[in-house]
């Protein structure tokens, strides 16, 4: 029986069309995100940044990116995605190690981390994701858009939900 892909190859090792597989398009990564930070000013406060200090606490919230269809957990706009929202960040080969932010339970940081893919990603079920939504893995009835609120009262939308990873 031969190995699967990801079983052999480094992540820098894979091609383009297998590195795209591994997403488990769970959506978590569409989830706004805010560092708990007592220096960040009015101004400042939710402004991006590619980075977090050893003293700061990265939060998650339950809002997600407009574009994102709560059903399917899918980008509606996916290939104009970045430039349809200037922060939306592609995951690369080349930024993985700089993507502070991924989940744990993001099988792209599960590997680089050497954990594997979970049980209930879609390449181990014949590319559905219904064994991912049924163990609570994705977004799918758990989020606010964020064309729907007021982003000003994010606090009120902090969970811990998308730190829950399984196997």
């Amino acid at each position: 029986m031969t190995q699967a892909f990801w079983q052999t190859k480094t992540l820098e090792q894979m091609t383009r069309s297998e590195w795209e597989s591994l997403c488990d398009g769970c959506a978590k990564c569409c989830l706004h995100k805010f560092i708990d930070d007592e220096n960040t000013t009015d101004e400042t406060e939710l402004m991006p940044t590619d980075h977090i200090g050893e003293d700061e606490q990265m939060n998650y919230s339950n809002i997600a990116c407009y574009l994102l269809n709560d059903k399917t957990c899918q980008c509606t706009q996916y290939a104009k995605r970045t430039k349809l929202v200037p922060d939306c960040v592609q995951l690369t080969q080349d930024n993985l190690d700089d993507v502070f932010f991924m989940p744990p339970s993001c099988t792209y940081r599960r590997l680089k981390e050497g954990r594997g893919l979970p049980s209930w990603h879609p390449l181990l079920h014949k590319g559905k994701k219904s064994a991912m939504h049924k163990a609570g893995m994705s977004v799918r009835g758990k989020i606010v858009k964020d064309n729907e609120v007021d982003i000003d009262f994010f606090e009120d939308y902090i969970v811990t939900w998308p730190l829950n990873d399984i196997d």
